[in-house]
């Protein structure tokens, strides 16, 4: 018993009809890498921003802990001071070549960590120092430490310019090699963090 061949212009359409789906296939997974990229693009980074916009101890040390705790967690991080928390900053208090109220606020801001008093019960700085004395009887790290430990892991720490100068503060009061940005400095990194917060 003899069986017929498939003719070869029957072969042939098969052959082109195949071509054709392989072709639609390629051309969809190419669409679908294309979106792909654009989502990668689109996720922010391993990073956290917050804006330390308080000079309270008790505000400024959840900023700290957060930050020491992302970056050992391998993350990116940064930490913007404006207003009140570039008190956090100040290593001194210039008063030479400030106007009147530039030298208010000078003398009626803490300078540093260890001026700074908490949002509530303050009484005159008591509320800080029992913070304080609480904090090292239950074993936590003080703010000195943990900005230090900040400093260590590579946390980014950025002064407020617009703040420096409504506030006349200058660089030269703050800590040694403290970043000076504005609002865009903030941004850049907050549009592209995973967490973003104000304290």
């Amino acid at each position: 018993m003899q069986t017929s061949e498939p003719s070869p212009q029957i072969a042939v359409s098969a052959d082109d009809a195949l071509a054709e789906q392989v072709k639609m296939l390629e051309g969809r997974i190419a669409r679908l890498e294309a979106q792909m990229q654009q989502v990668r693009e689109e996720l922010p980074d391993n990073r956290v921003s917050i804006i330390v916009f308080s000079g309270d101890l008790d505000k400024v040390l959840p900023a700290f802990i957060i930050a020491t705790g992302a970056a050992a967690m391998g993350m990116e991080v940064s930490l913007f001071f404006t207003f009140w928390g570039l008190n956090v900053l100040k290593k001194r208090r210039d008063l030479a070549g400030k106007g009147f109220l530039e030298k208010l606020f000078a003398l009626m801001t803490p300078v540093g960590t260890e001026g700074l008093g908490v949002s509530k019960m303050n009484f005159f700085g008591i509320g800080a120092k029992m913070l304080r004395a609480l904090m090292k009887s239950k074993q936590v790290a003080s703010l000195e430490e943990l900005v230090q430990m900040a400093k260590e892991m590579g946390v980014r720490i950025v002064a407020c310019q617009m703040s420096m100068d409504v506030l006349g503060i200058t660089k030269d009061e703050l800590w040694d090699n403290i970043e000076v940005g504005g609002v865009a400095s903030f941004l850049a990194d907050a549009t592209k963090s995973k967490i973003t917060l104000f304290l």
